[in-house]
């Protein structure tokens, strides 16, 4: 995979003359930008794979529900609908995706949505639900839409000043478009990020006057929960374990489950996998079966002993409060 990497890097630079022109156009107004009535906060990335969308997404809506009526907006990723969806009871998660999904279930009264037109999905909530918040997943490359407020995920072991243009790398835009943020949020940091290590980064991210730096790490439930019950991450020391993935990167997953002390094989798949029945009867003949949230609403109704672990980011030296001073900013009527 490095060789091909390595191979593709002339396609790169075809890459980012691209993604580059594409900036300019919008940011000269060739390329024209809309803005909306209702407060937009945009959560995303500048390189494909795992920097914690999801779970940031999860943050927000725990905290801006008490603004009033809340909507996610996704493009729904992997799944097999076309066009505007609204998360309603009944629906699967192959006509939602699994991450809108994982977030309507685990939060009914907020409104879910997926529209791979951003523009067409916010006006369609606009005129029927009338939100006063929503939520962009995944959108900071969509330049289509000028958000209110922008939070900028990047992996603390794979940060975007240090990546290059796919294929060679892992980014799909241009690094000066960090400059859009109004935080960046350093994601699935070591716990015990020493304060001077932080500022190390801070300073090679070089943000602008206005810009926040937030760090935080993955903190993952000792609770684990599926269709017979709950059970204590601490049981599975005495169980033949198999984990499913189908995410991006599940390396900091299988590092905390390697130092809790619990044996297990690891069967991995691509990012968004939906399962064959093929591939379930192979978890059904395992003693045991651990996976994400996220892979958990592909899975779930398809097997008895199928449990999940569940994440959420903790935040370092106060980070917390400067995210939810920006909810306050973006959510409170002038």
């Amino acid at each position: 995979m490095q060789l091909l990497r390595k191979l593709g890097f002339p396609i790169s630079l075809i890459y980012a003359l691209v993604v580059y022109l594409r900036n300019y156009f919008y940011d000269k107004g060739l390329f024209s930008s809309k803005s909306f009535d209702t407060k937009t906060i945009c959560v995303g990335n500048l390189s494909v794979g795992g920097t914690g969308k999801t779970p940031m997404i999860e943050f927000l809506v725990s905290h801006v529900k008490e603004h009033g009526k809340i909507a996610v907006l996704s493009r729904g990723y992997g799944r097999k609908s076309k066009g505007y969806v609204l998360a309603k009871p009944g629906i699967d998660v192959e006509e939602l995706g699994d991450e809108p999904y994982q977030i309507y279930k685990k939060f009914p009264n907020a409104f879910v949505a997926v529209d791979a037109d951003r523009q067409h999905g916010i006006s369609i909530l606009e005129e029927t639900i009338g939100p006063d918040v929503i939520l962009l997943d995944d959108a900071f490359q969509h330049r289509k839409v000028r958000c209110d407020q922008y939070v900028l995920l990047t992996s603390y072991d794979n940060l975007y000043v240090d990546d290059w243009y796919l294929p060679t790398g892992n980014l799909r835009d241009s690094k000066r478009e960090a400059r859009r943020a109004n935080i960046i949020v350093v994601t699935k940091c070591p716990s015990n990020l020493s304060v001077a290590e932080q500022q190390r980064i801070r300073e090679k991210l070089i943000p602008g006057p206005s810009q926040k730096v937030i760090f935080s790490f993955l903190e993952y439930e000792t609770k684990l929960k599926g269709n017979l019950g709950e059970m204590d991450l601490a049981e599975l020391k005495n169980k033949k374990v198999t984990l499913v993935t189908g995410i991006a990167n599940p390396q900091q997953l299988v590092s905390f489950l390697e130092a809790q002390g619990i044996v297990f094989e690891h069967l991995a798949y691509a990012d968004h996998h939906f399962f064959t029945e093929k591939e379930i009867a192979l978890f059904n003949n395992r003693e045991l079966v651990l996976t994400t949230e996220k892979d958990y609403v592909r899975l779930e109704g398809r097997g008895e002993n199928f449990y999940y672990i569940g994440v959420r980011h903790k935040f370092m030296n106060g980070g917390e409060e400067v995210l939810l001073n920006l909810l306050d900013e973006s959510t409170t009527t002038p």
